[in-house]
This record gives structure tokens, sequence and C-alpha cells, in this order.
């Protein structure tokens, strides 16, 4: 018998009435995990339903999720009523949910949990123990796979923020089990070397078990014993994991992580210039504050000088000497005025001018005779007139 050769469109048609068809599949309740969960603009609710096994598509349609009672969330367990289908366009088999009761928080979920509170206790994600970024770093690392998406998108950022800092990528497995131990070897290495300035560690978006690599403690603790910076970049905006809280900085995308790590080369240029400006200013307002101190002490020397202090002094000594010459003349003048009266006097006084009017002094052996009794005996006398001296013998007349 000779089979007939199928389409994949016939195949996936074929095996899409058989399980439409068939009554268990029609009427499922499925109990799971919600993992990477999407709530689209068309109001329909996208997301997989995981357990330890196995993990299966779901979609819930507008119509249906508008009476929807609860907030659909990551890692929520719940149970599904619906109906098992194929996508005919991709062959996948998806559950259509027509109901969603909350059954409680997944394991992955209350995991992740417990670690953070445990971590936060345990003081890995104080803000005080965080290290600053550098601000103009001249090499980054990168531990991430070196086929996915993400090192694409931090080397298409960086490489247009700043073409002059280098990226040093360490490869590593970012998806599967054990894959964290070879981003802990990343940081190693990196710590080990000190050849970079800062370490992006991420990957692309997931469902909650893609990321979970990034939930580990072991990656927690490593993260945190580094000596250099480390951002965080995994997943989207909405995906928090444990390496984010105890990393240096979380990045929502692994572009923004690039962001952060990668300084504009255009802002760099204008710090510099405001930077040498501002210096010039500086320079330039200390030049001229020290060279008014230098002007301010030239004077005080130059009034504090010795031939200033000599200059002053000699006008000093010069006005002493007017003073002390007019103090000599006066003194002179009134030695000349005493001497004057004194002459006057003295001439007043002189004999010489009473011989001059017909006097005449007569003395002896003993000196002036001033009186007849002194006359009254013989002796010699000399006789003063005003042209000499007469001398001659004295006999009273008997």
């Amino acid at each position: 018998m000779k089979i007939k050769t199928l389409t994949v469109s016939e195949v996936n048609n074929y095996l899409k009435r058989i399980i439409d068809n068939d009554f268990i599949l029609n009427n499922l309740s499925v109990k799971g995990e919600i993992s990477n969960l999407k709530y689209h603009s068309s109001g329909h609710i996208y997301f997989s339903l995981k357990d330890e096994g196995g993990k299966i598509n779901c979609v819930m349609f507008r119509s249906k999720a508008i009476m929807l009672k609860l907030t659909l969330e990551e890692g929520m367990g719940v149970v599904i009523g619906g109906r098992a289908s194929i996508y005919p366009q991709n062959g996948s088999i998806q559950l259509y949910c027509d109901t969603i009761e909350q059954e409680g928080r997944g394991e992955l979920y209350i995991k992740f949990e417990r670690l953070k509170e445990k971590l936060s206790k345990e003081g890995y994600f104080d803000e005080e123990l965080k290290k600053e970024i550098p601000k103009l770093p001249s090499r980054v690392g990168i531990v991430t796979s070196p086929t996915g998406a993400a090192i694409r998108d931090i080397i298409n950022v960086s490489k247009r923020r700043n073409s002059l800092v280098d990226l040093v990528l360490y490869p590593a497995k970012v998806q599967g089990i054990g894959a964290y131990m070879e981003v802990i070897e990343g940081i190693k290495y990196f710590n080990r070397t000190k050849s970079v300035d800062v370490i992006i560690i991420g990957r692309g978006g997931g469902s909650i078990e893609e990321l979970w690599n990034f939930n580990e403690e072991e990656l927690a603790k490593a993260i945190f014993k580094s000596k250099i910076p480390i951002i965080s970049a995994v997943g989207h905006e909405v995906d928090f994991t444990i390496s984010d809280f105890v990393s240096d900085v979380r990045a929502a995308t692994p572009s923004q992580g690039a962001e952060i790590a990668v300084p504009l080369q255009s802002d760099i240029e204008e710090t510099i210039e405001y930077m040498n400006n501002r210096m010039g200013s500086i320079i330039a307002n200390k030049l001229q504050l020290e060279k008014n101190k230098v002007d301010s002490l030239s004077r005080i020397l130059k009034l504090n000088s010795p031939m200033s202090r000599i200059v002053n002094n000699y006008m000093i000594i010069e006005k002493l000497k007017e003073r002390l010459n007019s103090n000599i003349v006066n003194k002179i003048n009134i030695e000349k005025e005493k001497l004057s009266g004194l002459n006057n006097l003295l001439m007043a006084q002189n004999p010489c001018n009473l011989l001059n009017k017909g006097y005449a002094i007569i003395e002896d052996e003993s000196g002036v005779i001033n009186t007849v009794k002194r006359m009254s005996e013989e002796k010699e006398i000399n006789v003063f007139l005003a042209d000499g001296v007469v001398k001659g013998k004295f006999s009273p007349d008997k």
C-alpha cells in the first residue's frame, strides 16, 4: 500500500482535526505555573504554562480575558479550563483558555522570593556597598553569549556612543543547566586580570525559567565579591532577577547597560572643553591675585626700604640742622644783645672815659688813692691822665 505524500499544511491540519475531535483535549483542566506572560495591546493574553517536566504555550482571547477576575503575574500557579489545538501556521500545540483560577505562587517564583529575602537580610543588596560606575572607562568587559542579540545590541550602542572605548567579550552560556557557572568564571577572569573598568553581564528577555541562571545564589555572591563594578542587563524592562538586585547598577535591557557603561563621546569632549576653560579662568584669576599681592608687597617694601628710611632720616636731619642753625643764630643774637648791653655798661664805667673828661687817677703802692687821708704823708705816686702816666713824689704842705 502506497502512502500519499502530504504537505506540511496538510499534516498540521490533519493533526488539528484529530485533536479538535478529542473529547479530553477539548475539555481540559490544566494546572501549572505562568511564565513569559504578555498582555497584548489587542486585549489577548499570551503566556506559557509549565511545571518541572514541561511547558506549553497558552492564549486567552480578549472575549474571555475581559471576564477574568484576577491579574496574572509571572510565577503564579493557576488552573486553566479550555481546550488544546494546533496552530497550523507553525504546527505548535497550544491551549486556548476559557477560564483561569489562581492556585498559588509557582515553585520558581517562591524560590526566587525566598532567595531574594535571604540575600537582602544578609546585606547583599545594601546601597552603601554598591560601587560607583566609572565615568570615563577605557575598557568594558561583557559576559554574555557571543551569538545572542544582547551582544549585538551592546556593541551597536557602545560604538554609536563612543568609538574610543574598547569592548572585551568573555563568551558564556546564559541559558541552560549550569550556564551561570560560565558567567561566574567570566566575572572572576576580569577581576583576576584587572583588564577592564566595568563589567556588563546579561542576555535578552525570556521566561522566568530561561532567565533562572541569573537567579542563582552562587552568581549573586560572585557579583557581590567583584572588585570591578558590575551592571546587570538581563531581559526586558519587566524582567527582574537576583543579579539585578545584587549588582552595582541594574539596566532594564542590554542596550541600556551599554548606555550606562559607555559615556557619550560628545559629552566627554564638552566636559573637557568646559574643564579647560574653567582651569584657564582659575589660573588667570590666581595669577592676577598673586600679581596684586606682589604689587602690594612691593609698595610696602618700597615704603619700608632702607633707602626710603635714609631719605626720610636725611630730611629729618636737614630739618634738625635748620632748626639748630636757627637756634644758634637766635642764641648769638641774644648774646650779642646782652654783650652790647654789658659793653655799654662797661663803657659807662670805664675810667678812661673819666680821664678824657679831665679827671685823673692817683695811685700809690697800695692802689688807687680815693681819700684825702691817704695823702697826708709823703709818698711816691702815679698820676694817670688821658694821654699817659706821670710819676712823682708827693709832699703834703706843712
